[in-house]
């Protein structure tokens, strides 16, 4: 008998050779399945779209909440050649109508609680799918039960199968949607599954054993990622509707896990839980917990470590490709790094004139993929080659490279802070305010200052037991003039009942600094 490393992975072929392998154990709608139920489920979705005349290249939008169907139309998709764009829904209904017509999609699937902002559809999305019973009253006009959809279908794998990839728009700062689109190759979906397999390998997702945590949504790309990666290794998905933090641990101890994806904002959660609670659960089971999306505060990060053990890996990257992996080990032994090039990839820092720095030296950060690998941003030449400066591109962050070609982000570089000739990074300070017992949530900007150009102010969202006061202000200013240079240190506060961020953890800092700056008559 072959050790399990030694199977054919991914989950058409683990539904094969492993059908009664648990593929789903918890999920918010109580529906569990085995690899085998999953695969038919896709296909019968897959058959359906087939019959109603998608064909290779089209795109199909869903907006599905946290749950087994946002698995089983993402693997129905890419079974058959199509795009799949996973809405955010949290999203308004402007913003779903620009996103539908930007993309072209041709389908679009709607969870029942989502109809609500889909009464204005355009006319290309002609196939319109209500994904759960039963539909509202008052359903918008053209959209079919998803029991009529696959009435009549069946659930053995479609014919002529190829696979299909995703049209991702990022979450951005402009407003304007950016869908992000790959090449679609032809290959056997099989053979792609497998390839998720070895991705999650690289995280020490381990064959055919463990469970894999959702917690984030199911709509992110990385959380998207990591679920894949787990699913294609024969790991079992155990899915929460949304984040809480105690029932996250509660979740871990319940079902065993042993890997999950999370973002830096739900370790900030978890660690603010009183340690009574923390210290309830058996969380012994994890092996692999990676994070990306925002930066992790320094302090964070080694915290958790210190709860949780050595199993917090970092990924970094962008919605355009990823770029480097930290392993807890080498994270310890270099706090802050995210980690050196993944195989296929190079790193370069570059000055603003595209020169390459030296170790050391703060730039924009580069990655080039060696892989043959390549994007751009739908209908939208020009941007994509602003990004660009040959085979290499940019997300827009600003970092170095050390002598031993680990990466360390400074920040955004849309979001330095440029004070009397200085630059200054925000996260840095972010960091250590997030360690303020009082401090929730913190977003430092510039505002403007008629004798430096910009200066620094945090404007932060207080956990519930306290309250905004000039005393306490004064206090985190002078938090961080004990622990920061003090050019670096805000020069005031100001408070806000929440700050924005999106489902992925990231700040939303157009809307913070957009107010500070409406009355300059310029934006930075």
């Amino acid at each position: 008998m072959r050790h399990p490393w030694d199977q054919r992975l991914g989950v058409w072929w683990i539904a094969e050779d492993h059908p009664e392998t648990p593929a789903i154990v918890e999920s918010p709608s109580g529906r569990t399945m085995t690899f085998a139920e999953l695969a038919a489920a896709a296909h019968r979705v897959a058959n359906a779209l087939r019959a109603h005349g998608l064909r290779v290249a089209d795109t199909v939008a869903y907006a599905l909440p946290n749950d087994v169907d946002a698995v089983i139309w993402q693997l129905a998709t890419t079974e058959i050649g199509l795009r799949y764009l996973t809405l955010n829904t949290a999203l308004s209904a402007d913003e779903f109508t620009s996103i539908l017509e930007h993309s072209g999609a041709s389908a679009l699937a709607v969870h029942p609680d989502y109809l609500d902002r889909f009464h204005s559809v355009p006319d290309g999305a002609g196939l319109r799918i209500v994904v759960g019973e039963p539909a509202p009253a008052g359903c918008p006009d053209g959209f079919v039960s998803e029991s009529d959809f696959l009435a009549g279908q069946p659930s053995t794998p479609p014919a002529d199968r190829t696979q299909g990839d995703a049209i991702r728009y990022s979450s951005g700062t402009t407003g304007k949607p950016k869908g992000i689109v790959r090449p679609l190759e032809e290959r056997d979906p099989g053979a792609a599954a497998n390839a998720h397999a070895i991705f999650g390998r690289a995280f020490d997702f381990r064959p055919l054993e463990g469970v894999h945590l959702v917690s984030t949504g199911m709509h992110h790309a990385g959380c998207q990622s990591f679920y894949l990666g787990a699913l294609n290794v024969g790991q079992a998905l155990a899915i929460l509707g949304r984040f809480d933090a105690e029932e996250t641990l509660t979740a871990i101890e319940r079902h065993g896990v042993t890997t999950a994806y999370m973002v830096p904002t739900q370790f900030v959660r978890m660690l603010r839980l009183p340690t009574h609670v923390r210290n309830k659960y058996d969380l012994s089971s994890l092996r692999s917990v990676i994070h990306s999306a925002a930066p992790c505060p320094l302090q964070v990060k080694k915290d958790m470590m210190a709860w949780w053990g050595p199993v917090i890996w970092e990924t970094y990257g962008g919605t355009e490709g990823p770029a480097t992996i930290a392993k807890p080990h080498h994270w310890l032994e270099k706090p802050g790094t995210v980690g050196r090039p993944i195989r296929g990839v190079r790193v370069h820092i570059l000055d603003d004139e595209g020169n390459a720095l030296p170790p050391n030296a703060i730039g924009n950060v580069f990655i080039e993929r060696i892989d043959g690998q390549s994007f751009e941003y739908r209908n939208d030449a020009e941007l994509t080659a602003s990004v660009h400066r040959g085979s290499a591109f940019t997300i827009g962050d600003v970092g170095y490279l050390d002598d031993d070609g680990y990466l360390f982000i400074c920040d955004r570089a849309k979001d330095m802070i440029i004070s009397g000739g200085v630059n200054i990074y925000p996260a840095e300070v972010e960091g250590v305010l997030l360690t303020h017992p009082a401090v929730g949530d913190v977003a430092v900007i510039g505002v403007p200052d008629p004798e430096w150009g910009e200066q620094v102010k945090a404007v932060v969202e207080l956990v519930d037991e306290a309250e905004p006061s000039a005393e306490l202000a004064d206090e985190l200013i002078a938090f961080c003039r004990a622990r920061l240079a003090g050019f670096k240190c805000p020069r005031s506060v100001d408070f806000e009942a929440r700050l924005p961020r999106n489902e992925a953890g990231k700040l939303i800092k157009r809307v913070v600094r957009d107010a500070y700056w409406a009355e300059a008559g310029r934006r930075v």
